[in-house]
């Protein structure tokens, strides 16, 4: 009920007159304003200086603690001080049962009980809620100010404890047991008065705020147990620490508690000190602020309390430990939050140490999603996402059987390999949602800075970690799909290679321990199930592409894009333009016509383009007013998007002898080489031009080799070849091309140019000759094979070691043409200049090397076949 005044100077004065204490005894008082049969002396003038300059007096005399006193005191609680006896101190009273309290005990004895509440914050105080011991008291002198709060002197008596309280209301009314000193005289009372004395005066050396009254009153106190009680009440120790002084009968225990108390205080002093010449005299505000910490870091170690309590720290701290870090992060976590403790937020590092920290924190170290090891529903999401690429699914569905067996499999690396618009990108995305994982996909395309991979060291300013934890930090968990996109164009330069940055994480043996620089502590990659993709395989380093298991990805025929435009491309764009599948619909027709005339490509981008271009045409339609059902066939297909973009320029390009159709592949498919070659009089030199690489030079010096070596055999005029120069050119010379699988093709053009006959237009090849005419076995089969569908061909020669890579193409492909296999280029010139009637083969047995075949057939071009029905699915 009551608070002490905030005394900014204590001064301590012996009264000149003695209260006589010893009086006779008299009744329990009936009311409040009953006169009491004994009173005690009030030293008006000493209580008037007290109040008004809120000095605490001590008097010269005891109280006799054996005469009668009352057994039943009124109890003034108060919140932040503790009243010893022999002293007067002026008190604070600010509720209203505690001003009730003293307006009744004015007009009886004066007499009360002081006693200190154990929370401050307590309004109604019980007697849980009051410490055990207080000191019996009396009001010398009263005053009420302007504000309703009333302002006492009060005299401490003896120390007395609380037995019980016998009423609460009006105010709290308790029985009390006086407590008497026990003085245990001799040498070791003198040696503990020496030491407090002692102590103090050091401590009165180490401060300028004790004051010199209090020095004069410890040095003319000769009883121990007042000079334990002017010392309690004096210094600034905490209300506990005061409360056990006055709990302390015993006097010889009660100065052992004041000397460690005033050993502890001294310590803090000198320690304050030495910061403070350590720190110097002109700091600026930041460092002010930085000194003071420091000060109670030393104060707090000194104590043994430990840090000051930092609610930010502590959130921080709480998130650290609820992710579940290993051990080896937790302690470095723990030790970086220990030196944010000791900065000031303004410092540079502050912020740095700071977001260190929350990259611990909000890293999904335990955290995984759960696995859905259902393989059929994971087969029904991988269909409807993705028409064929059996071999991709199948691998899928191996690798979750095997994750549904052993459950601590680490995870594997796939790269999936192929043109643009195949659908590696979207493949990775149903994967993860056939496995119920997050799915994480960066683009490595350009990246050539080895800390784009394993991040940046602390050190540097706008220091981050890499890509591999952005990721991992985006998905939430430590087990998702993470697609490295375009690990084919990653770059190398001065700032490091980031292909070798990638062997670690890429590598199941080594990725458990993987070590980002930025946090400097393992994380561990082994349960994120990595997927790269690539447009071509002989740009990514052989120890990188080692660590991978490729699955290539090919391109489509003209049947398989027709499926996948109608099933899955035109449903998504009229959706995307706000249509419906019931207001427009396209014909396989219509579907074809744009991917014969508008789109060459082995994927399928270009084709959902055009679909998309004619879908906002016929919704500008609908939003005019005109929504009428549309079906979009061939016509409105020419009207949409113009005049065809791409036609068949076989027929027009091989009417010519020394013009041979090859075949190529590039990153974006295969297509269709037209080489050239003409001849001038001359010494029999060589030219090549068309921007050809160092492959295809050798190619055609190898296969005019050939030629000059196996002339007779061939049918060619030696004397021809020495008296003329030959040129080869390769169209599109602004073209980069290379590559070793157009040696039959070159040699083919060349025999064609001094046999002076054209080659067949429905005829392309592929394949790599030697000095000896071998046909050596060339890649990218497929594709080539589709280009060469694409362009109207539909007989192609390929080295007959290729015939294995005939099994993966489409079943409509290999309906439709016919495919050759040849040993060498003996076996070649049958099929480039037939002169018997064709018959119909589509596998033939192995000719015997340099054997003409009997019978060669040679289908038509596309142009003139009727359209083939789609195939059922």
């Amino acid at each position: 009920m009551a608070s002490s005044l905030n005394l900014s100077r204590v001064i301590f004065l012996d009264l000149s007159d003695k209260i006589d204490m010893r009086s006779k005894k008299r009744k329990p008082r009936s009311t409040a304003s009953e006169t009491p049969r004994r009173s005690i002396p009030d030293p008006v003038d000493a209580a008037e200086e007290t109040t008004a300059t809120g000095r605490a007096l001590v008097l010269t005399e005891r109280p006799d603690t054996d005469s009668p006193w009352p057994e039943e005191w009124p109890l003034l609680p108060l919140r932040s001080d503790v009243v010893f006896p022999q002293t007067v101190v002026p008190l604070v009273v600010n509720r209203a049962g505690g001003i009730k309290l003293i307006d009744e005990v004015l007009a009886g004895d004066k007499l009360i009980a002081l006693i200190s509440q154990k929370h401050p914050d307590t309004e109604e105080p019980g007697q849980a809620d009051l410490y055990p011991t207080l000191c019996a008291g009396s009001v010398l002198k009263m005053l009420k100010f302007p504000d309703g709060s009333t302002r006492i002197v009060c005299q401490g008596l003896f120390r007395a404890r609380l037995v019980s309280v016998v009423k609460s209301e009006p105010y709290l009314i308790g029985r009390l047991e006086p407590l008497d000193d026990v003085v245990e005289e001799g040498v070791e009372l003198d040696a503990l008065v020496h030491h407090v004395n002692r102590l103090f005066q050091k401590m009165v050396d180490q401060s300028q705020q004790v004051p010199e009254e209090l020095q004069v009153a410890a040095m003319n106190t000769r009883e121990p147990g007042r000079l334990a009680d002017l010392l309690g009440s004096s210094l600034p120790f905490t209300i506990e620490e005061k409360q056990k002084l006055l709990s302390e009968p015993n006097v010889r225990v009660r100065l052992e508690k004041l000397g460690q108390l005033l050993a502890r205080q001294l310590a803090v002093l000198e320690l304050s000190s030495k910061i403070q010449e350590q720190v110097g005299s002109e700091i600026t505000k930041a460092q002010r602020d930085h000194f003071l910490r420091q000060q109670i870091k030393a104060i707090q170690e000194e104590l043994g309390e430990g840090e000051g309590e930092n609610p930010e720290l502590d959130e921080l701290w709480k998130r650290l430990k609820n992710a579940e870090p290993p051990d080896e992060v937790l302690t470095e976590a723990e030790r970086e939050i220990e030196r944010l403790a000791g900065m000031h937020p303004s410092s540079a590092e502050y912020s740095i140490v700071r977001t260190y920290l929350d990259w611990l924190a909000v890293l999904p170290w335990s955290k995984s999603s759960r696995d859905r090891l259902d393989l059929r529903r994971a087969r029904k999401v991988l269909d409807a996402d993705h028409y064929d690429l059996e071999k991709i699914k199948e691998r899928i569905l191996e690798y979750l059987a095997v994750r549904k067996l052993k459950k601590d499999m680490k995870g594997p690396i796939l790269c999936f390999a192929g043109p643009p618009g195949t659908g590696k990108t979207s493949l990775g995305k149903s994967i993860a949602k056939a496995l119920g994982r997050e799915f994480v996909r960066i683009s490595l395309g350009g990246v050539h800075d080895e800390a784009e991979i394993r991040g940046h060291r602390r050190t540097y300013v706008a220091a981050m970690p890499g890509r591999i934890v952005q990721g991992i930090r985006k998905a939430a968990t430590n087990n998702p799909v993470f697609m490295l996109d375009e690990v084919d164009k990653l770059g190398a330069d001065f700032r490091g290679d980031p292909a070798a940055a990638l062997l670690e994480v890429l590598d199941p043996e080594q990725n458990s321990t993987f070590r980002d620089h930025y946090l400097d502590v393992d994380f561990d990659l082994s349960k994120v199930m990595f997927i790269a993709t690539a447009n071509m395989l002989e740009t990514i380093p052989s120890p990188l592409l080692d660590r991978m298991e490729v699955l290539q990805l090919p391109g489509y025929s003209e049947e398989e894009k027709t499926l996948i435009a109608q099933r899955y491309i035109i449903p998504k764009q009229l959706d995307a333009h706000g249509l419906s599948v019931e207001s427009v619909t396209f014909s396989d027709d219509g579907v074809r016509k744009i991917i014969a005339d508008y789109t060459r490509e082995a994927g399928l981008r270009n084709l959902e383009r055009e679909i998309a271009s004619i879908c906002r045409k016929i919704a500008r339609r609908h939003a005019e007013g005109n929504k009428a059902k549309n079906a979009v066939g061939t016509a409105e297909v020419a009207r949409a998007l113009g005049p065809p973009r791409f036609f068949r320029e076989v027929a027009d390009r091989t009417g010519t002898p020394g013009v041979a159709t090859g075949l190529a592949w590039t990153p974006t498919g295969g297509e269709i080489l037209f080489i050239e070659a003409t001849r001038m009089p001359g010494k029999g030199g060589l030219t090549l031009t068309g921007l050809l690489g160092e492959s295809m030079r050798e190619s055609a010096h190898a296969a005019m080799s050939y030629l000059r070596s196996n002339a007779q055999t061939l049918g060619i005029d030696t004397a021809m070849l020495r008296r003329h120069d030959i040129h080869i050119h390769v169209p599109a010379g602004a073209v980069p091309k290379d590559g070793p699988s157009a040696g039959v093709a070159i040699a083919a053009a060349l025999m064609s140019l001094f046999r002076e006959t054209a080659i067949h237009q429905n005829l392309a090849m592929t394949g790599e000759v030697t000095l000896t005419g071998r046909v050596l076995p060339v890649g990218g089969v497929r594709e080539k094979v589709l280009a060469a569908r694409r362009a109207g061909i539909l007989t192609v020669l390929i080295p007959r070691h290729n015939e294995k890579d005939l099994i993966e193409l489409p079943a409509e492909v290999k309906a439709d043409m016919t495919f050759e296999p040849v040993d060498t280029l003996d076996d070649v010139v049958p099929y480039l200049f037939p002169t018997k009637t064709p018959r119909a083969k589509k596998a033939k047995a192995e000719p015997k090397r340099g054997k003409v075949p009997k019978k060669t057939r040679i289908l038509p071009a596309p142009e003139n076949k009727p359209a083939r029905r789609r195939p059922s699915v």
